[in-house]
């Protein structure tokens, strides 16, 4: 029921911003992550947002560049992307899980995904 659909990737060079959005519709009430992957890199942990308390916690390669926001009333949740590095190339997919998610890092506990968008770094 939940329908996740991302906007906002594209190509940037090193160093510069990117904004994804996650807009979702079925629900309010879900812990969403933002999760990435390439052809070089498993699927890796981004970032997420906790529905309970609204928490935030960032795989370690990205923390201090990118952060992680929600807007509930448009059911959107946002990934300010800073300082980007030729290495974050990948496509980006949203997720959706319930609030009782506790191992928010691992993918398998994500019930719901949006088809996926492409974040391309140049140097």
């Amino acid at each position: 029921q939940v329908k996740l659909v991302e906007s906002g990737g594209g190509l940037v060079q090193a160093g510069g911003s990117l904004r994804l959005s996650c807009a979702a519709s079925g629900t309010t009430l879900y812990t969403m992550a933002w999760f990435r992957e390439s052809r070089k890199q498993a699927r890796e942990f981004v970032s997420v947002i906790t529905w309970t308390g609204s928490n935030t916690y960032y795989g370690d390669s990205v923390k201090g560049r990118f952060t992680i926001s929600r807007q509930d009333a448009i059911n959107t949740v946002y990934l300010q992307m800073n300082s980007l590095k030729p290495e974050d190339t990948a496509v980006y997919y949203c997720a959706a899980a319930p609030p009782s998610l506790k191992y928010y890092s691992d993918y398998i506990g994500y019930d719901y995904w949006g088809q996926g968008i492409q974040v391309t770094v140049s140097s």
